[in-house]
């Protein structure tokens, strides 16, 4: 897919990744843009959720990863040697598929990062992030009464929102989300979506999902992985109404996956 002269927030160039000897990701190419919601679709073990965490360096953390080619994120490579991948993370957002609270509090789950990297102090400061956090969330009008007590505490769905306000609490550039309502109820799952919708005005969303009706709900634009390799790229209109590759069409059709 053409560049179409939207502002370009993250490319990926030649990248390949390797888990010991089994080629995970084969030449990747992809240009994602600012303030969108992209879907990376596919059938399990494609690639999707290995090629999300390229973004944020979190396949550094298996040893046996040897990742090659760019990652490039407002003109920087984020392999390039003088790069801390810790700093990465924090640009980088992550929710994952079953949500994690800290087993903190609903207050000390939002603001634990921040204080960590010195971006507030205790106290006023950290009250206000907490509270715009979880507004940005849409979860402050149901735990502000009750920011003392455990994250864990919540509901499924306002776990999930939980996880994603202390996401946007360390005020990241791209939020990548991985399945992120895959273990969530239809209701829940709708919030969901509407909160992506309205985060992307901010932010620059990646998401993983096997849901065909969600990337065709949210997302700006679609990338359906196959074996490792990234086999269409477009809008998501193109790419489940006019499909250029036949292993897509089968795909978005039902006929594997």
């Amino acid at each position: 897919m053409k560049s179409n002269g939207e502002n370009i927030k993250l490319v990926a160039r030649d990248l390949n990744l390797h888990y010991g000897d089994h080629q995970a990701l084969q030449d990747i190419n992809i240009e994602v843009y600012k303030n969108k919601i992209t879907a990376l679709i596919g059938p399990s073990g494609c690639g999707k959720s290995t090629f999300l965490r390229c973004i944020n360096r979190m396949n550094d953390l298996i040893e046996i990863v040897k990742v090659d080619g760019d990652v490039v994120i407002d003109g920087k490579n984020i392999y390039d040697k003088d790069v801390d991948e810790v700093a990465v993370r924090k640009r980088v957002g992550m929710v994952f598929q079953q949500p994690n609270p800290f087993p903190k509090s609903i207050y000390e789950n939002v603001v634990y990062a921040p204080l960590k990297h010195s971006m507030v102090k205790k106290g006023p400061e950290s009250d206000e992030l907490v509270e715009v956090s979880l507004k940005a969330a849409g979860l402050w009008n149901e735990v502000k009464d009750k920011l003392n007590s455990p994250g864990t505490s919540l509901s499924g769905g306002q776990q999930q929102r939980l996880c994603i306000a202390r996401a946007v609490a360390v005020k990241p550039d791209v939020i990548l989300m991985d399945e992120p309502t895959s273990a969530l109820d239809p209701i829940s799952t709708q919030v969901i979506e509407e909160l992506m919708l309205s985060l992307k005005e901010r932010f620059t969303i990646v998401i993983v999902t096997h849901n065909m009706q969600q990337a065709h709900r949210i997302a700006d634009y679609t990338a359906h992985f196959h074996l490792g390799k990234l086999i269409e790229y477009d809008t998501t209109s193109n790419i489940f109404d006019k499909p250029g590759n036949s292993v897509t069409r089968d795909y978005i059709g039902g006929l594997f996956g």
